[in-house]
């Protein structure tokens, strides 16, 4: 199969990890990231990885890449300016939403309304009607459509979103609508609702189609460049994105629906720690992964992310499927500060990112980070990235003792607040995705990843309660790791509203068929092997009259089986799991889906030579940090010389090119046949 390329670009470095599926040899990569321009960074870290492995980069089979363009469109507000197309008398969709207002009590007090991504002046309706079965009420007209299109060009709109009510019942309004609008306005990208979420709700499936138009000429500008700057450096090999649910999409589909990528980046670390936890053996994982930016967190039960219905990008919540991955604003480059007012320390979300980034990079930053602190206090030494990034340690005292300064205590007690604080912050996100969602976090082990990761995963563990904290093997660059190893996913979705009791599995099953046809057509179209096609397919259940579903996977052997009784068995466990009650009202059976994916890569991770447990051969020398109050002797070692079996005692610090785990005192960790750190206390 040759040479992967998995290549995930982060507010501060950009990763890379080249994969040589003959061999399971893999080469790793870490670049500072170029926000002005990331194929820049990308091309940079391509030619440096196939210097590495001593190939051209003709050699490159397929380029995985994991992308937040989507997301930054959305949360800088730099998506297109989008028209909107509707019916008659549901002018106003987009500013009447839903009745859902966030924070506690009293909170509309206080809430800022956001802004549509389609502006009212920009919204236009037409004439014609299809009814919720289907069919055609009232025809549209030809001359009503190309007056309300042309109004839309002398707006300058720059993607157009057609959304018609009862839509995904039946299509063919929308179609024509498209088909004039790409007369009238040559070149400007049309998204139909019917295409891009054939489900019912119409606040919903149009929110999610304007926000898929939205960011549509952004996606499609970065990709055509990346595809452009690629050729030149001589890659031809297929590129293919990461979809927010952890699977691959062609880039051509990333175009027409970026919807699907709008939390591209955080899913290749979760798909990275579920292939970790495969060939380590442990199947129940949270994952921390701690960037320059931002700790994404997610849930992995069974080697088994969980996935939600609805992707989240700052205030915007569209129906898109998606890992459920909560983030905050706690990251290596997260800058600390006093305010005024409160003289109460604070870390973050503001962040230092790749430009100026920490002051202890030299790169010009002058505000204290969680990277300076945790160089001040002994946790990162002063070489990074093998010995090429040395940090400014005495830059980083500066730095921190403002802050140590205002609050009026010493250097090392203001060090140690801010990772106290950071780490609190990355609890809180976490017991958010278990204790929050009903599991308890005792029952999972704790992966820390990323460039900081490592760093804060044996704290974090202790504040879970979740063992062992595991280090694994390139932490720095797992994400790039989940995009080089992940499969091709598509779906499809279908309103199907019925209450269960009126239901027949035969019925369902005859649906299904009909759209998993249709999501094998797509990969069949990508280019994946028939053979190498596996379908699921999920079902959204709710009570009748609640607002809300619980999406359910199934299979169709199991829906045979079980039928419909079986369904609604396991949805009323869910229900208990999720809000600890269950009801007496009839059941509803809401949407449909079927998900079709390619062959998941069955990939061994590469096994560490075995040792006598005692690391001596990986140490580099002895050491002093800052923990529990004072000053204590500690070891560093180099996490290449280390062998399975091998026992750290802590306090140590493991250093290897991509990132740095620390090892706390009162803990040991254990390296395992395939080179993870297992940390568990004492």
């Amino acid at each position: 199969m040759g040479y992967r390329l998995g290549v995930d670009v982060g507010g501060t470095f950009t990763d890379l990890l080249l994969f040589d599926t003959a061999s399971s040899a893999f080469w790793r990569h870490k670049t500072p990231s170029t926000p002005h321009d990331s194929s820049e960074g990308i091309l940079n870290g391509v030619t440096a990885i196939c210097e590495k492995a001593g190939i051209a980069p003709g050699d490159v089979d397929f380029f995985l890449h994991g992308t937040t363009v989507a997301t930054n469109a959305v949360l800088e507000g730099k998506g297109a300016r989008v028209g909107l197309v509707t019916t008659e008398g549901y002018r106003h969709v987009m500013q009447i939403a839903r009745s859902f207002v966030p924070g506690g009590l009293a909170g509309w007090i206080v809430w800022p309304k956001p802004q549509p991504l389609a502006a009212l002046e920009d919204t236009v309706t037409i004439a014609g009607r299809i009814s919720s079965e289907g069919d055609e009420i009232r025809p549209i007209d030809d001359t009503d459509i190309r007056t309300q299109l042309s109004a839309l060009k002398a707006n300058g709109v720059e993607a157009i979103t057609v959304s018609l009510i009862n839509a995904y019942a039946n299509g063919m309004h929308e179609k024509r609508v498209g088909e004039l609008a790409a007369e009238i306005l040559p070149g400007v990208p049309v998204s139909l609702s019917h295409e891009v979420l054939p489900e019912m709700q119409e606040y919903e499936r149009t929110l999610t189609t304007v926000a898929n138009a939205a960011v549509r000429p952004v996606v499609g500008k970065y990709v055509s460049n990346l595809r452009s700057r690629l050729a030149e450096a001589g890659m031809n090999g297929k590129l293919s994105l990461l979809r927010s649910d952890g699977g691959l999409m062609s880039a051509q589909k990333a175009e027409e629906h970026p919807v699907n990528i709008l939390m591209s980046g955080p899913a290749g670390g979760v798909t990275g720690a579920i292939w970790v936890g495969r060939n380590a053996g442990i199947r129940n994982i949270l994952t921390l992964d701690v960037g320059g930016t931002s700790t994404d967190v997610a849930l992995i039960e069974n080697l088994e992310a969980r996935r939600q219905r609805t992707t989240e990008v700052g205030h915007l919540s569209v129906r898109a499927s998606a890992l459920d991955v909560k983030t905050v604003g706690a990251g290596g480059g997260s800058i600390a500060y006093v305010p005024e007012l409160t003289r109460a320390l604070r870390v973050g979300p503001q962040s230092a990112g790749a430009v100026p980034g920490p002051v202890a990079y030299g790169k010009g930053g002058t505000l204290p980070t969680v990277t300076d602190a945790n160089v001040v206090l002994g946790y990162l030494p002063e070489n990074l990235l093998g010995g090429t990034f040395n940090l400014d340690r005495e830059g980083a005292k500066k730095a921190v003792q403002t802050i140590a300064d205002a609050l009026g205590i010493d250097l090392m007690a203001a060090a140690r607040g801010i990772i106290d604080i950071v780490n609190e912050n990355m609890f809180g996100a976490l017991r958010m995705i278990s204790v929050q969602q009903g599991y308890d976090p005792r029952d999972f082990a704790l992966m820390g990843f990323g460039g900081a990761g490592p760093l804060h995963v044996n704290a974090v563990a202790r504040l879970m309660g979740s063992w062992p904290a595991i280090s694994p093997v390139s932490p720095g660059v797992l994400c790039a790791l989940g995009d080089a190893t992940t499969r091709m996913r598509t779906e499809t979705a279908r309103s199907f509203s019925r209450l269960a009791s009126q239901t027949e599995a035969a019925d369902l099953i005859a649906i299904l068929d009909e759209m998993a046809a249709q999501t094998r057509a797509e990969l069949l179209a990508d280019g994946v092997p028939e053979d190498e096609i596996s379908t699921a397919f999920e079902v959204d259940v709710r009570y009748a009259g609640q607002a809300f579903e619980v999406p359910l996977t199934i299979t169709a052997d199991v829906l045979n089986a079980d039928g419909i009784s079986g369904i609604l068995e396991r949805f009323d466990a869910e229900h208990k799991r999720l809000f600890t009650f269950n009801m007496d009202t009839p059941h509803e059976i809401v949407n449909l889906r079927a998900v079709a994916m390619g062959r998941a890569l069955d990939l061994p991770a590469a096994e560490l030579e075995k040792g006598d447990g005692n690391p001596i051969g990986a140490k580099m020398r002895d050491h002093t940090l800052w923990m529990d109050g004072r000053e204590q002797a500690a070891v560093i070692y180099d996490r290449s010389r280390l062998r399975a079996g091998d026992v750290i005692p802590g306090p140590a610090i493991v250093c290897e090119m991509d990132s740095t785990t620390l090892i706390e005192s009162g803990c040991t960790g254990t390296v395992d046949h395939v080179g993870n750190i297992l940390i568990n206390l004492a």
